[in-house]
C-alpha cells in the first residue's frame, strides 16, 4: 500500500491530516496555491526590509529588546542567533509523534501566506517530514505565549543544519549528518524566518489533536466496562432507557446510554437487583450514573474539538504579514489561552471517568457490595488474593489523574523582563494530559479486566452476545479469565493494549453494529 500523502493548503489542516502525519508517518506535499502564498508574503517581508523604519521581527531586536534597530549587515546572525539562543529546552525528549506534529502544525500556519518565510524554508520543513528526521525537542522550556518557543526553536535549529534529531532508524545523530544523508540542504535564514519557526501554539495544539484521538476512544471502550459492570452486578438496565435521557437532552449522555444499552442487550445478567436477599430498589451511582459522568465527558470532548477545529483554521505568528495590504501587525494571537483552557478542562473530564471506573471495580472485589461474587473475584480467597492489587493500582492511577487535574492554565509567570507578562501555560496543560490519558487507559483496562472475570463467575446465567464477544477477544489476545492467582502485569498490560489499539471496540461491534 502506498503511504498517505497529506496535502498542506493555504487553508489550513484537519485533525485527520495531524494524526496521519503525527501518529502514521504521512507524506506531506506543500500545494501550488500555498507556494504561491508563500512567494507573496514574502514579497511584503522585502519589500519593508529595503526600508530605513525598524519593522518587528525585520529589523528590530525581540521580546524586551525589540526597541534596537538591526543593520541589514546582522539581519542573518539575527535569525540565527534567535534560534540558538531559544533552544533552550531541558528535560526529557518528548515523544516523536508529538515533534512531528509539532512540525506539521508550524509548517500548516508557514503555507497560510501570513509569515513572510521564502518558499523554500517551507519546502525544507517538508522535506524534513518526509524523511523521517525528528529533532530532539525537550519536556521543559515553553510557557505557552509566544508560542511553545523552546520545542520550536529546537525544531528551526535541525532546519539550519544543527543540534540532534532522530533519524527514522529511531538512533539520534547530529541534524547536520541526517540533513546530508537524505540530500537536504540546511536553510539560511533571511529577515523574520527565524522568528516565524517558533511563535505558534503547534505544540499544545497536536497534542490536543492527538488527545481527543485518543479519549473519543477510551470513552466509548468506558461506555463497554460500565455496561460489563453493570451486568456482573446483576444491576437494572432499566436506568438506559432513551427516554429517561430525553428529559435531560445532553447530548453526551444520550450517546454513551445507546453505547451501554448496546452493549447489554440480550443479557441474562441485568434484572437480578431485586433478588438479593435485601433486594435493591437502585443500583449504585457508578453504575447508575455512568451515561452521566461519560457523557459530560463527551460534551467536554466536543467543545475541545470545537477549539481544536478554529485553531487548525489559524495563522498564528507575530508580527503577522498581511499580503492583501501589504503590512506586518504585531498581534498576541500567540496567546495559548484558548487551547490550554480545553487541555485542562478534558484532564477534569477524564479524571472523574477514572474515578468512576475505579468506583465500579472496588464494587466487583468486595463480597459485601457484588451480590454473589467471591471476594477480589479469588478461586479459592485467602489462598488466593485474586485482584486485590489490581485495584489498588487502579486507585493509584485515579489519585495520580486527579493531581493531574489541577489547571495549568490558571498559573502565570512573568518572562522576557515583564514584556510578557502573562502566559497561558499551555504547554504544560498538554504534557499533563498525556500523562492522565495513558492512566485512564490503563483504569479501563483494569476494570475491563476485573468485569470480565465476574461475568464468567456468574455461572448459570447467559451474558449478552456483545458481552460474550468482548470476553472471547479479550481471552484470545492472552489475558485468561477465572482461576488461581497468577502474575498479573503482563495480564494487565495485555488488557491495557486490548484496550488502547480498539480492539475492545472491534470485538463489540462485531454484535452491536457501530458504537459512537
Amino acid at each position: 500500500m502506498d503511504m498517505q500523502t497529506v496535502v498542506v493548503c493555504t487553508s489550513g489542516a484537519t485533525r485527520a491530516d495531524v494524526i496521519a502525519v503525527a501518529r502514521h508517518g504521512a507524506r506531506v506535499q506543500i500545494s501550488p496555491a500555498a507556494l504561491d502564498a508563500l512567494a507573496a508574503s514574502r514579497a511584503v517581508v522585502d519589500a519593508l526590509a529595503a526600508k530605513p523604519e525598524p519593522v518587528y521581527g525585520i529589523s528590530t531586536g525581540f521580546g524586551a529588546l525589540a526597541t534596537r534597530h538591526i543593520g541589514h549587515d546582522l539581519r542573518a546572525q539575527l535569525q540565527r542567533n534567535i534560534v540558538r539562543s531559544h533552544a533552550a529546552g531541558m528535560g526529557a525528549r518528548v515523544e516523536r509523534e508529538v515533534v512531528r506534529a509539532l512540525m506539521f502544525l508550524r509548517l500548516k500556519t508557514l503555507c497560510s501566506g501570513h509569515t513572510g518565510v521564502r518558499p523554500e524554508v517551507a519546502r525544507t520543513m517538508a522535506d524534513v517530514l518526509n524523511a523521517g528526521i525528528a529533532p530532539v525537542v525537550h519536556e521543559y522550556g515553553s510557557l505557552g505565549c509566544s508560542g511553545d518557543l523552546a520545542p520550536l526553536s529546537h525544531c528551526a535549529l535541525t532546519l539550519m543544519g544543527e543540534g540532534e534529531a532522530e533519524g527514522p532508524d529511531g538512533r539520534l545523530r547530529p541534524a547536520a549528518e541526517l540533513l546530508a544523508e537524505h540530500g537536504i540542504a540546511p536553510v539560511e535564514l533571511r529577515e523574520k524566518e527565524g522568528l516565524a519557526l517558533l511563535n505558534g501554539t503547534d505544540g499544545m495544539l497536536g497534542m490536543l489533536i492527538m488527545a481527543i484521538d485518543d479519549l473519543q476512544r477510551l470513552h466509548t471502550s468506558a461506555d463497554i466496562t460500565a455496561a460489563l459492570s453493570l451486568e456482573a452486578l446483576l444491576g437494572t438496565e432499566r436506568v438506559l432507557a432513551p427516554e429517561l435521557h430525553a428529559i435531560r437532552p445532553h447530548p453526551g449522555q444520550a450517546v454513551a446510554a445507546a453505547n451501554m444499552a448496546a452493549v447489554l442487550k440480550g443479557s441474562g445478567l441485568t434484572g437480578h437487583y431485586q433478588q438479593d436477599e435485601a433486594p435493591r430498589v437502585q443500583d449504585a451511582y457508578s453504575v447508575r450514573c455512568a451515561p452521566q459522568v461519560s457523557g459530560a465527558g463527551r460534551d467536554t470532548l466536543a467543545h475541545a474539538l470545537l477549539v481544536a477545529e478554529r485553531e487548525l483554521a489559524s495563522a498564528v505568528d507575530n508580527p503577522v504579514v498581511l499580503p492583501e495590504q501589504g503590512r506586518v501587525e504585531s498581534n498576541g494571537n500567540f496567546h495559548g489561552a484558548p487551547v490550554a483552557y480545553v487541555l485542562d478542562f478534558l484532564a477534569i473530564a477524564a479524571a472523574d471517568l477514572g474515578s468512576i471506573a475505579e468506583r465500579r471495580t472496588d464494587r466487583l472485589l468486595d463480597k459485601n457490595r457484588s451480590h454473589g461474587l467471591p471476594p477480589f473475584l479469588a478461586d479459592d480467597p485467602g489462598v488466593d488474593s485474586g485482584l486485590m492489587i489490581a485495584q489498588y493500582t487502579q486507585a493509584a492511577l485515579v489519585s495520580e489523574m486527579k493531581r493531574l487535574a489541577v489547571p495549568a492554565s490558571a498559573d502565570s509567570i512573568p518572562s522576557s523582563a515583564m514584556q510578557e507578562d502573562h502566559v497561558s501555560m499551555g504547554w504544560s496543560a498538554a504534557r499533563k494530559l498525556r500523562t492522565a490519558v495513558d492512566a485512564l487507559g490503563r483504569i479501563v483496562a483494569v476494570e475491563l479486566y476485573a468485569a470480565t472475570r465476574a461475568v464468567e463467575l456468574r455461572q448459570g446465567l447467559t451474558p449478552a452476545p456483545a458481552t460474550r464477544a468482548a470476553i472471547d477477544a479479550l481471552r484470545a489476545a492472552g489475558v485468561p479469565g477465572p482461576g488461581p492467582d497468577r502474575f498479573l502485569a503482563p495480564d494487565l498490560a495485555a488488557a491495557e493494549a486490548f484496550v488502547r489499539t480498539g480492539a475492545l471496540i472491534t470485538a463489540v461491534e462485531q454484535i452491536t453494529g457501530p458504537l459512537a
